[in-house]
């Protein structure tokens, strides 16, 4: 089992550090996973950056640009929902103190949209409050370029090479 696992890193290592390859696949990944669908980035921009290290400034940059382009398509459904439900303002209390929350800070709360599990919905919410839209983008993306700038420099930092090899 090890081997055949030792195997299929070296084959995904070698098809991700195409460039052509994979910074389309972390663009694809990092778009998807910004939506409300559960799937996490990191790894794919992980994989591209340790098979080719000089690929580090131009993942991160792919995986930003993905990962807010799909923030941006949360805060359209958003917006989009808002219209569809009226029923927001007879939620439980909780609930009320989100929304309160998130329109005392505004755009601004967008930074927090690289949170896992919380980030993805808040960039919805935001659209849903109609938050200005380019206030929003801003901080989506300065959110997400820290993450993947964060985790992707720890990964490197921590993953043993042992561990792809």
């Amino acid at each position: 089992m090890e081997a055949w696992l030792s195997q299929f890193v070296s084959a995904l290592l070698g098809a991700l550090a195409l460039p052509q390859v994979g910074l389309v696949a972390v663009f694809i990944v990092a778009f998807i996973s910004a939506t409300l669908l559960p799937l996490g980035s990191e790894p794919a921009v992980f994989l591209v950056v340790k098979a080719d290290p000089g690929m580090f400034w131009p993942a991160i940059a792919v995986a930003t640009v993905g990962n807010t382009l799909g923030g941006v398509v949360s805060w359209w459904m958003g917006y989009g929902a808002e219209r569809a439900v009226e029923a927001v303002k007879q939620q439980a209390p909780a609930h009320s103190r989100a929304m309160r929350w998130l329109q005392r800070f505004g755009p601004k709360a967008c930074l927090l949209s690289w949170l896992p599990v919380v980030g993805d919905p808040l960039c919805v919410v935001a659209g849903w409050l109609k938050l200005p839209f380019w206030p929003c983008v801003g901080y989506m993306a300065v959110g997400k370029f820290l993450r993947f700038l964060f985790y992707t420099a720890a990964l490197l930092w921590l993953v043993p090479e042992s561990w792809l090899s």
